[in-house]
């Protein structure tokens, strides 16, 4: 009995394993059926944030962050499959440069200068302002899908929103298309169910975040 109870455990033990590496983060509860929203009017971002090392701060009811170098802010919420993701945002540097991810594993950042995303990843103003796009995961690939030429002006409030339908993932800046995506491998399921803020230099406020299940 003790040589195949030993086996069994021995066998199982990589399963185990890796059945725990998946699961990260643990426990976090999903959108619910009527969503979820933060106006960010604090003082702290709160248990519902996990912040994997960028300077994020609530600022006169703003999120504030400026240089994350692709540390994002993970929301504690799993997001539904097909959702509507709505916020306002503006930033303060000529560069533009504002950044979200959306379907990420809810841990991930950058531990290099160079980061791959486990998300989609949306770009508005990108390359110096020069650039929209959606990346999946790696925002330097090919494989990414660059919308029309609109830049970022410096100081000017943009009312973004993301929606996933099926396996297509589109982006809109103002009711107008930023740039849209079909996926025949879609980012789905365990570690690929979170949102965040994400930065690189640029000095960016967020506010006004809405999630809806659709």
């Amino acid at each position: 009995t003790t040589e195949i109870y030993t086996l069994s455990l021995h066998d199982a033990l990589p399963i185990l394993i890796l059945g725990l590496l998946a699961c990260t983060p643990q426990g976090d509860p999903g959108i619910p059926a009527d969503g979820f929203s933060d106006d960010f009017d604090r003082d702290q971002l709160g248990d519902v944030w996990h912040n994997t090392g960028g300077p994020y701060e609530l600022r006169d009811g703003w999120l504030h962050v400026r240089g994350a170098r692709n540390k994002p802010l993970w929301l504690r919420r799993v997001l539904p499959r097909n959702v509507r993701i709505e916020l306002d945002v503006k930033s303060m540097s000529p560069e533009g440069d504002i950044k979200i991810e959306v379907f990420g594993d809810g841990t991930s950042r950058a531990e290099s200068e160079s980061y791959t995303a486990t998300s989609y990843v949306i770009i508005f103003g990108g390359w110096d302002n020069s650039t929209n796009l959606i990346a999946r995961m790696d925002e330097h690939a090919d494989d990414r899908v660059v919308g029309p030429a609109r830049r970022v002006e410096t100081d000017q409030v943009y009312h973004l929103k993301i929606e996933r339908n099926g396996d297509t993932i589109t982006a809109w800046v103002d009711g107008e298309e930023l740039a849209s995506m079909d996926d025949d491998s879609p980012l789905e399921g365990r570690g690929h169910d979170h949102f965040a803020f994400n930065n690189w230099q640029s000095d960016l406020y967020f506010d006004n975040l809405v999630i809806t299940p659709l």
